[in-house]
């Protein structure tokens, strides 16, 4: 199955993309998705201990099964102020 990781602000600007589309076995968990997109893009795993994961548009545990054609949106914290 595919599924899309969005990716956002810094985490865009260090990925110099906006989405990574990920290939998956067939009822993969979210927290499978992550450990293929972290092995993916080994610079971007200073932000896993940070970031908030939402499947479609409601957050999501790391056990949440994950079906073919779903966004993955990796929202990293907000700074500023």
């Amino acid at each position: 199955m595919n599924v899309r990781v969005n990716l956002f602000a810094q985490m865009r600007r260090a990925a110099g993309a906006a989405a990574v589309d990920l290939e998956l076995p067939s009822g993969a968990t979210l927290g499978q998705a992550l450990e293929t997109f972290y092995e993916a893009h080994p610079r971007l795993g200073g932000f896993r201990s940070s970031v908030m994961t939402a499947v479609g548009l409601e957050y999501a545990a790391e056990d949440h099964v994950l079906t073919d054609g779903e966004e993955i949106s990796l929202i990293p914290p907000v700074q500023g102020g």
